[in-house]
């Protein structure tokens, strides 16, 4: 029986070696008729392609302490103060006559609000101390207060804010101070190290290091200027103005924010680059605004945008397949008397270029236009057909001119004002209302109105305190009519319309 055995595991074992044999033989033959490829020649690689010189032996870590040097001491702590203020509250119950028809109503009484304060971070750009921050630093301050790396304390004073980019330029007396030289920002590529160096606690400057995530990028939340370079660099709260520099210690962009879902540094921040900067200070510094440069069109990006439906978002991908494009700023509407329609530029054209520089995104466009001025000329590459189209565009500014616009405060109408006293209030049945206390010339003086008149509304908008005055004055000043419309009265009772000119030669 185990004789047996054996027999049938021996057939076994040569049957099992035969079919190894007959397999390896196959496997043989297979081999010597096909014709085996490598990795590259089933994947064609572009030949242009370049690797990055690196030499293991030869690498060391990226030296930032000459960056940091450069920096540190030209970064600074603001502290903003907005004082305590005494407010009217209105108190008891309002008739429903008072509320439909602005009646006196309940009594009002005075309540004095806490002060408040905010901190951030500053940038000397000049050895006489011109400060460059964030507008939201400071938006809203009575008192400003810069404290030098050195520990050295400075009152500061606003020279000219700009909410639309978020900058401002705020001036200390001292002179022979620290500053950070400035970079081309159009330069840093992406991955490229960057140092943040903010004052956010009164720590002195603190700094830390990341790459360059990201290069134009919008966010879609502050409805201004946006073209930020993106940095994993962390940029907490209180670092808003500080300096972002390269690694050879120039300063490429100003802090600005942070994205996150809790609050605290999660890897993502945002900074303005200088090609932005420098022209916005400029403007502060020589005219007191931003001399604003517009396009003159509406439109948006074709490349996907986050912010977008994505219904809306593949009429834009069907739209571009159409045009012959992937990506830039289709026109949807070219505005009247703007830049744009005194030039051979149509509604579906497609914006790609500026002066050279590729045009992907209204980041980049916006960009682009930030760093002219109204009577710049511009050369804008659109597709039109499928075809590109060179267009030389003279760019105009908010009102449809290349002058230069002024800061007009309160100053240019000539007159003071108050908030209509409560005896006047209730003597005229009147629920708000800004009076003029004094009229010594200006535009209001040119325009007949005399002391004691009460500014119910001006362009359309109800007066409650004088800096609603102000508000729709700025917009105003900007806009192409620069007419202020006043309705108001007078203690008589009389009623009376006044239009404010606000140009200016």
């Amino acid at each position: 029986m185990k004789q047996t055995t054996k027999k049938i595991l021996g057939v076994g074992a040569i049957v099992l070696l035969s079919a190894s044999v007959a397999g390896l033989t196959t496997y043989s033959l297979t081999r010597s008729d096909s014709n085996e490829q490598s990795y590259n020649e089933m994947f064609a690689q572009n030949p242009n392609v370049r690797a990055a010189a690196y030499s293991a032996m030869q690498a060391q870590p990226v030296d930032f302490t000459q960056a940091a040097e450069n920096s540190l001491h030209a970064v600074v702590h603001i502290k903003s103060t907005q004082l305590a203020k005494m407010q009217a509250q209105q108190g008891g119950e309002m008739d429903i006559f008072d509320f439909f028809f602005g009646g006196r109503g309940g009594q009002r009484q005075q309540v004095q609000a806490q002060p408040r304060v905010g901190f951030g971070s500053g940038v000397i750009i000049s050895k006489d101390g011109y400060i460059v921050t964030n507008n939201h630093v400071i938006d809203g301050a009575d008192e400003i207060s810069v404290k030098l790396n050195d520990n050295r304390e400075f009152k500061g004073r606003v020279i000219g804010t700009d909410p639309n980019t978020d900058l401002a330029l705020i001036k200390i007396e001292e002179d022979d101070l620290p500053t950070v030289p400035v970079g081309d920002s159009d330069a840093l590529k992406v991955g490229e190290w960057v140092l943040a160096v903010g004052n956010p606690f009164n720590l002195t400057s603190t700094v830390t290091a990341g790459i360059v995530s990201a290069k134009a990028r919008s966010l879609g939340a502050s409805g201004g200027i946006e073209s930020f370079i993106q940095t994993d660099a962390a940029i907490n709260q209180g670092n808003s103005g500080g300096a972002l520099v390269n690694a050879k210690g120039e300063l490429v962009g100003i802090n600005a924010m942070l994205s996150s879902p809790t609050g605290a540094y999660a890897g993502y921040g945002f900074a303005i680059p200088t090609s932005i900067m420098t022209k916005v200070v400029a403007d502060l510094k020589q005219f007191g605004t931003v001399q604003r440069a517009l396009l003159g069109i509406k439109g948006s990006s074709l490349a996907n945008d986050r912010y977008m439906g994505e219904e809306f978002t593949k009429e834009l991908q069907k739209k571009a397949k159409e045009l012959g494009v992937v990506d830039g700023v289709l026109i949807a509407e070219v505005v009247e008397g703007g830049s744009a329609a005194g030039a051979d530029v149509k509604v579906d054209d497609v914006i790609v270029g500026i002066d050279g520089k590729k045009v992907r995104t209204f980041a980049d466009l916006q960009e682009a236009l930030a760093k002219h001025r109204p009577g710049d000329k511009v050369t804008v590459k659109l597709v039109r057909d499928k075809k590109e189209k060179d267009v030389v565009i003279t760019l105009k500014n908010e009102q449809g001119t290349t002058k230069i616009v002024k800061d007009a405060g309160m100053d240019i109408l000539g007159a003071a004002f108050r908030e209509v006293p409560a005896d006047l209030k209730k003597q005229l049945n009147l629920g708000y209302g800004v009076e003029v206390t004094g009229v010594s010339g200006g535009k209001m003086g040119e325009a007949g109105i005399r002391k004691g008149f009460i500014i119910l509304k001006a362009n359309g908008q109800p007066l409650r305190k004088v800096s609603d005055l102000e508000e729709v004055l700025k917009a105003a000043v900007k806009s192409p009519e620069q007419v202020l419309f006043l309705t108001g009265m007078f203690p008589s009772g009389k009623r009376a319309n006044y239009a404010v000119d606000l140009s200016q030669e």
